[in-house]
């Protein structure tokens, strides 16, 4: 089956190959405009789609986020209005004699005639101090529907600031007196309930309710305050029309505390299979329900942990798109037909000069050089035409170029090697000379034949090569030796390196250099000798060879234009000296070698010492940048 399938394909492969140019182009532009243009019609409407979803969920969420902080901070005045008794003693007292009052009159056996006045007078008083303290409440903060206060025997004062009372009053009481008997004096939240008042309106309110506690700390009361149910339903309200959506608020346990269409407005919908999928914090997610597919957004409040939910049909979402969507099919369309003519007008006008070309290039297969392309317009084609022509004599310019080149590297070669220097006949030189002042018995001259006979096979080998930190130390210690033959005893060089790091690979002629630089232009003619002192430290970051000596130091000016160059601030010349490499030279070695986040760094104090510190990579080998 498979062999089949390549035969056809091949068969295919080979009609079109055996096409001419003209059809070939047809068919490759046809496909080059339907393949983008279908493909791009769908990622736009997919992308459209999706934009505008996310967008919605962004903006959907932010505006529950902010109704969500606005319900939050209502709320959170509402406990603060059931908190005002607790800071009133006019209402504690006030309470406090409505209790005794009633508490009388439980005890008592019998009423007399003459005491009735002074009871209903008493009464009287009291109801209207706390009237006067509910009223004084409702000043406090608009959209409070109704406050109710109660003494501790279920008897009730309250005032409406708009709407009426609950008729339902005694029913409500002992809910609330239920729901607060654990509550220690804080407010308890209520969700929505759905009540009648005194002027036949159903009317929805959630409720902030309080024990009222005196001095001592014993309940005397309570206070319940019906939160105005239309602070959240302008908002929702708003939401609803920027969304074509439905909303819904829920506590924790599926009370509904709003509802858009009202339909389910204080009863419990914990088992709605919407309901059900609306896990965590906050979140979105697809739903089907009754052959309508919904977008459901949702976020909960941190303060009160109600759940608020608004669903958005996917048709509402997708409308726009759905427009976008048609206009572009329409307009692909119509761009095809415009293209397909286009091309076919095309094919033809690019392949004429592709024609021609041809059979310049079968001149030139049987060995014609001397034909040219006539160049009519700066296009492929015209461009293709002049790089033909110009090939010729850029083949035999080509040619004289690497005749020359290659003589000229023929001479630098020859050149090169007459100036070499034969290591091997000044290393015998030398040998012959400190074997002659052995002879005379000038051992000190000897001695220093020999040191500078090291010094030289030392350095004379390439710059590049690694040794240990071993040699590269002796090395070091033979110059500073051979400086002592010329001002006796005047250096002291200490060296403090640990034994596993002798064998750390290093690049030749590193802390010579520098131990030069410090002699030559630190040394303290006052003093009677130089200290020098060479140490090693592994940090968990690098490896650091410092070294200090005790000489004239540097100036701040001179120090901090030395560590610019150092650190490539500032471009300088760098010359080298008779007898050794510079700082420079061997910071840049340093850098080139082991990578630029490596290389010196100075720091001194002037008439007390410089110091020399080497930054170089922990591991063994070389760390090409």
């Amino acid at each position: 089956m498979r062999l089949g399938m390549n035969k056809r394909l091949w068969r295919i492969w080979a009609v079109f190959g055996s096409m001419r140019m003209e059809q070939k182009l047809f068919i490759v532009f046809l496909l080059l405009i339907t393949l983008p243009l279908s493909f791009i019609g769908y990622i736009s409407y997919s992308n459209y789609s999706r934009s505008i979803e996310e967008k919605t969920i962004v903006y959907s969420t932010k505006m529950l986020e902010n109704m969500i902080v606005r319900v939050d901070d209502y709320i959170e005045d509402m406990e603060r209005i059931s908190s005002i008794p607790a800071y009133q003693d006019d209402i504690k007292q006030n309470l406090i004699n409505s209790n005794r009052y009633y508490e009388k009159r439980q005890q008592a056996t019998g009423d007399s005639s003459s005491q009735m006045p002074e009871d209903f007078d008493q009464l009287l008083l009291i109801q209207r101090g706390i009237e006067g303290n509910i009223s004084f409440i409702n000043t406090i903060k608009r959209g409070a529907n109704s406050v109710y206060i109660f003494d501790q025997f279920g008897n009730g004062y309250y005032s409406s600031a708009s709407g009426g009372i609950r008729l339902n009053v005694k029913e409500s009481y002992e809910n609330w007196r239920e729901r607060v008997q654990t509550s220690g004096g804080e407010a308890v939240l209520l969700s929505t309930q759905k009540y009648t008042n005194n002027l036949q309106s159903v009317r929805y309110a959630f409720t902030v309710v309080r024990k009222v506690i005196d001095k001592s700390l014993k309940p005397i009361g309570l206070i319940a305050v019906d939160a105005n149910i239309s602070v959240i339903e302008d908002q929702m309200s708003e939401l609803d029309k920027v969304t074509s959506g439905q909303s819904v608020i829920i506590d924790v346990l599926g009370n509904v505390v709003y509802d858009s269409d009202k339909a389910r407005m204080a009863t419990n919908i914990l088992d709605d299979p919407a309901v059900a999928q609306a896990k965590g914090g906050n979140g979105s997610f697809y739903f089907e329900e009754d052959g309508l597919k919904r977008l459901y957004i949702y976020t909960t409040s941190p303060k009160t942990n109600w759940k608020v939910m608004t669903s958005i049909p996917v048709s509402e979402l997708t409308r726009d798109a759905v427009v976008i969507r048609n206009v572009t099919w329409i307009a692909t369309l119509i761009t095809l037909i415009v293209a397909l003519f286009i091309s076919v007008v095309f094919s033809y006008a690019l392949t004429n000069p592709l024609r021609k070309m041809m059979r310049m290039m079968k001149n030139v297969q049987e060995g014609d050089f001397n034909v040219q392309f006539p160049v009519k317009y700066r296009d492929e084609v015209g461009q293709l035409g002049n790089q033909f022509n110009r090939m010729i004599v850029r083949i035999d310019h080509l040619i004289q170029d690497i005749y020359v080149m290659e003589t000229k590297k023929k001479e630098a070669e020859l050149h090169a090697l007459q100036s070499q220097i034969n290591p091997h006949f000044m290393y015998n030189t030398l040998e012959s000379i400190r074997m002659a002042a052995e002879l005379n018995d000038d051992h000190i001259a000897a001695d220093m034949i020999a040191i500078l006979g090291k010094l030289l096979r030392y350095s004379i080998s390439d710059l590049h090569e690694e040794v240990t930190l071993e040699n590269e130390t002796l090395h070091m210690r033979n110059y500073v030796e051979m400086l002592n033959y010329r001002y006796p005893n005047r250096f002291q060089l200490e060296t403090k390196i640990p034994a596993d790091l002798l064998t750390y690979p290093i690049i030749k002629l590193v802390l010579q250099p520098i131990v030069e630089n410090a002699i030559y232009h630190g040394m303290d003619d006052n003093k009677p000798s130089m200290r020098i002192v060479m140490s090693v430290e592994r940090t968990p970051q690098a490896l650091w060879l410092r070294i200090w000596d005790d000489g004239l130091g540097i100036d701040e000016d001179t120090l901090e234009r030395l560590n610019r160059s150092l650190a490539g601030a500032e471009e300088k010349a760098v010359k080298r000296k008779t007898g050794g490499i510079g700082l420079k030279n061997v910071n840049e070695r340093i850098k080139l070698h082991y990578g630029r986040q490596y290389g010196i760094k100075v720091t001194s104090v002037q008439g007390q010492g410089t110091e020399v510190m080497l930054q170089l990579p922990l591991e063994l080998g070389r760390e090409a940048e």
